[in-house]
């Protein structure tokens, strides 16, 4: 055989291995519901690490073998089994030590000082039981991303010295590899999301539905942010007992000791506002132990908008 002839049919072998490689079944719903935890994990993590800010991004969505997929990991990354139920499969968690280490100095106090960088070596115990719980904080977005399809459940099952330790399938399974860039206080690194085939075989017909546009299910992660925050937030309000009217002649002839009739009575019913927003009227009263109170009689906030309104 001439060396051309040779040439010739090593690119013919390289390229039915590419074909090989790249002929994965394509999972648009999947790649949907990564691309919906990508925009909720960052609020998540914010929270997590005491307000620090926090964002992620869906680096890569890519196809292919298991094998490959744990050849193209670090050795030295963090790496995690992890069970999931009902669909009775596992997938890997790989944790990169730059974004472990961002989030273990910012949760230890280190937010102000300048970031520090990691030498190789064997993870402590306190450094993996950081990780994994960096990871259970991630895999509960998941399950909310999941769960406007599907009721699934994460559940960490444990640790590997490496990813390459890792026995999620075969070599040959067909996986799904997401990687997630994070920032945290301009620091950071990845967190990549390994997903056999088997471990989501009995919905994979739902996964490689097309997808058209629009919601999976509804997205509320947003309201219920927003819901949690307002929960905690302080607002002044101010009760006003009466508002007299009050001539300009009589106001300019008031001296000290003069007693001015405000023409409160007893019955005299509050208006509490907050702001220029009136919020309620009520009854004042005193509580048992001395203190003052309102009954709310009347809440502006129900009240129904008029129905016939006139336009000029």
């Amino acid at each position: 055989m001439t060396q051309a002839q040779t040439d010739s049919a090593e690119r013919i072998e390289e390229e039915i291995i590419r074909s090989a490689r790249s002929n994965h079944q394509k999972l648009p719903v999947l790649e949907v519901i990564f691309d919906r935890f990508a925009l909720g994990l960052g609020p998540v993590l914010k929270a997590y690490c005491a307000g620090a800010s926090a964002e992620a991004e869906l680096e890569a969505f890519e196809y292919m073998s298991c094998g490959e997929a744990l050849d193209s990991l670090s050795p030295q990354s963090l790496a995690l089994v992890t069970e999931v139920q009902p669909w009775d499969g596992s997938i890997g968690l790989i944790l990169d030590p730059e974004l472990l280490f961002a989030t273990l100095e910012i949760m230890l106090g280190g937010r102000s000082a300048a970031q520090t960088y990691w030498t190789p070596r064997a993870y402590s115990t306190i450094e993996k039981r950081f990780g994994q719980r960096l990871c259970e904080v991630a895999l509960e977005a998941l399950t909310e991303a999941f769960v406007r399809l599907f009721e699934v459940q994460f559940e960490v099952d444990r640790i590997e010295g490496s990813p390459q330790a890792l026995v999620l399938a075969a070599p040959s399974t067909p996986c799904v590899k997401v990687t997630m860039k994070i920032t945290l206080e301009e620091r950071g690194g990845t967190l990549i999301f390994l997903l056999p085939q088997t471990s989501f075989e009995s919905v994979r017909p739902q996964l490689a539905a097309p997808f058209r546009g629009g919601q999976l299910g509804g997205d509320s992660s947003w309201r219920e942010l927003l819901n949690d925050s307002l929960q905690d937030t302080a607002v002044s309000v101010d009760a006003v007992l009466h508002e007299p009217s009050l001539q300009l002649s009589d106001i300019l002839n008031w001296s000290p000791g003069r007693t001015i009739d405000l023409g409160i009575h007893v019955d005299q019913e509050v208006t509490v506002a907050c702001g220029e927003l009136k919020m309620f009227t009520a009854a004042i009263g005193r509580r048992r132990n001395g203190a003052v109170a309102l009954r709310i009689n009347r809440d502006f906030s129900e009240e129904e908008e008029p129905k016939d309104v006139a336009f000029d």
